[in-house]
């Protein structure tokens, strides 16, 4: 897998006057992790895989042992670079914020992030397709091109209730192994990480998509269809294509939507990552 250093996307954005506008007494390695994790949020607001207030996409600062998740009790929409709340492994804050942080969240993220220090980006969502999938017995079918990435990169988890339970934490770590970057929760809803953000959410992008393309195919087939698998050759050959980087080939950055998505984040608004100061200037 090419990694992409974690703070290069938001340099590609065209987002200059956040750059120049790095808070007093803040590095700018946690800058470019803030607004590329408040990205995050409002483009799975945009997509519509939010549940309410709840889920979570939580960001290792490079360098550190300091994550960055969401303030409990707001929508995704309304998350900023400022409001990230700033956390130890442990879950304690190391800022003076006034915000919340889900319990539920912290166990599933904080296992993770301390197990696969490879893994900047940890995003845990109940979207539809997704969920679908993680209540089949079969899990999930690599049946496309892009679903090819997923092949034996999933793990697998059964429900054991509200991720309140601190002793869950071994058990989670344990199913998504040590070359996963997926994990089914079963019943529950989907685990999708990556080494940088970018990698994450265009990951999260796929499997929802290849999820609501294999349901179809399932609905199909129980009409009489019959469902066309592309051969095992070919699957092995397309995952390694994507994790060497060839998908990519011809493109200025490696993940080409990642800039993309920003640019539109700035359009539909373009003080999305801007304090309330900056914007007044």
């Amino acid at each position: 897998m090419i990694n992409e250093p974690a703070s290069s996307s938001i340099i590609d954005s065209g987002s200059s006057k956040a750059l120049s506008h790095v808070p007093n007494g803040m590095q700018k390695r946690e800058w470019l992790t803030r607004l590329d994790l408040a990205a995050a949020y409002r483009i799975v607001h945009l997509h519509g895989w939010t549940s309410q207030v709840y889920n979570h996409i939580t960001a290792r600062i490079p360098g550190t042992e300091h994550l960055l998740i969401n303030p409990f009790g707001h929508a995704y929409d309304e998350i900023t670079p400022f409001n990230l709340v700033k956390i130890d492994m442990e879950g304690n804050k190391l800022e003076n914020s006034p915000y919340p942080v889900n319990v539920a969240g912290l166990t599933i993220h904080s296992a993770i992030h301390s197990a696969r220090p490879d893994l900047q980006c940890i995003a845990h969502t109940h979207s539809q397709n997704a969920t679908a999938i993680c209540c089949l017995e079969e899990g999930f079918i690599p049946l496309t091109q892009m679903g090819c990435m997923f092949h034996e990169r999933i793990g697998m988890h059964e429900f054991q209730g509200i991720a309140l339970d601190a002793a869950e934490r071994e058990s989670l770590v344990k199913d998504l192994g040590k070359s996963n970057h997926t994990m089914l929760l079963n019943n529950h809803g989907i685990l999708v990480s990556g080494p940088t953000i970018a990698h994450t959410i265009t990951r999260l992008y796929h499997f929802e998509d290849c999820a609501g393309v294999q349901l179809k195919a399932m609905a199909a087939v129980a009409g009489g269809a019959t469902l066309k698998r592309p051969s095992m050759d070919a699957v092995l050959k397309t995952r390694d294509q994507f994790e060497s980087g060839a998908s990519q080939a011809g493109a200025d950055v490696l993940l080409p939507e990642w800039p993309a998505y920003l640019r539109m984040l700035d359009k539909l608004d373009p003080h999305w990552c801007l304090s309330t100061k900056c914007q007044d200037e």
